[in-house]
């Protein structure tokens, strides 16, 4: 990566890519998920605890990564304040509401209209990111879950757009109350049909979800005409690197998006221990997944050009 500083001037998706037009993102947005992450180490994290933990993983990585993803309530404040985002690194802040609600079990989608594009821009953000959990082909009745979902993308896409901020939208497959394990064959189609839904909205950029295998990658690639990037979604760094290289080679992925894979070990560790492990093990992971992209990801150019 160069030494180039990235400002607001630097608009659309060049200000979350590399230079050579590629995604490398640690994603640091975890709020609940990080609280349980600590308590699964028997330790019962207040508010500090996460702020220095988002602000240790930024200081150690975001020298190498051409973003980092932050939440708007720990993260981009502790972050920024403290002085450890790299000038080199841009900012995607997640803007969907913190707690989401259910219908029968069903996660359900909706926008917080404070926390738009504006509001992203305001705490120096260069794009929005957005999660949602649009699961295609759920049975008839009660509230059109699926159709929520898109709704409310179409009103984030809009806003992003009339603002000049990159909308970046996030999916996580669930399944039905009650439905027996999905095949593997199963949560490849709904990927691949989640994909193709969210990808029609006219988002800037698709956050996915590995469909599995590289034949799934190509069905992705067949029906997401902008650029896409493939989430690490937990999994082991090992694992995740051989995901990387089927996402970018057979799936025309831009690059990845990946927090835990990378850094997750850090949060059962303090001071000079954590400090020690974000420099020896996290950052070279980081290396190796810039070495898994670099000659494989398709340029979001290329992606926006095709």
């Amino acid at each position: 990566m160069t030494d180039t500083v990235k400002t607001d001037a630097r608009l659309g998706l060049d200000a979350i890519a590399d230079p050579d037009g590629v995604f490398s993102i640690v994603a640091m947005d975890q709020r609940n998920t990080l609280r349980r992450m600590f308590t699964a180490i028997g330790h019962q994290a207040d508010d500090n605890d996460l702020r220095t933990a988002k602000i240790d993983v930024a200081s150690a990585l975001t020298p190498l990564a051409s973003a980092i993803l932050l939440d708007p309530t720990y993260g981009v404040p502790a972050v920024t304040e403290s002085g450890a985002l790299a000038d080199t690194c841009g900012l995607l802040v997640a803007a969907e509401p913190s707690e989401r609600g259910t219908h029968n079990g069903e996660p359900r989608t909706h926008r917080d209209p404070a926390l738009d594009a504006a509001w992203v821009r305001a705490q120096g953000g260069h794009a929005v990111k957005f999660l949602v959990q649009l699961r295609p082909g759920r049975p008839a009745g009660g509230p059109d879950l699926a159709a929520e979902v898109l709704d409310v993308v179409r009103e984030v896409v809009a806003d992003c757009r009339a603002e000049g901020v990159p909308s970046v939208i996030e999916n996580l497959i669930y399944p039905l109350p009650g439905e027996a394990p999905l095949r593997s064959a199963e949560r490849e189609d709904l990927i691949v049909e989640a994909a193709r839904l969210l990808a029609d909205t006219g988002a800037d950029l698709v956050k996915l979800e590995y469909p599995g295998s590289a034949r799934g990658c190509r069905r992705i690639a067949e029906v997401v005409r902008q650029p896409w990037a493939v989430l690490s979604a937990g999994v082991g760094f090992d694992e995740f690197q051989r995901v990387l290289h089927e996402s970018c080679e057979d799936g025309g992925a831009s690059g990845f998006i990946a927090g835990r894979s990378i850094w997750k070990e850090a949060i059962g560790l303090e001071g000079r221990e954590r400090a020690d492990f974000l420099d020896n093990v996290a950052r070279p992971r980081l290396e190796t997944l810039l070495s898994a992209v670099a000659g494989r990801a398709r340029p979001w150019t290329e992606a926006v050009r095709g």
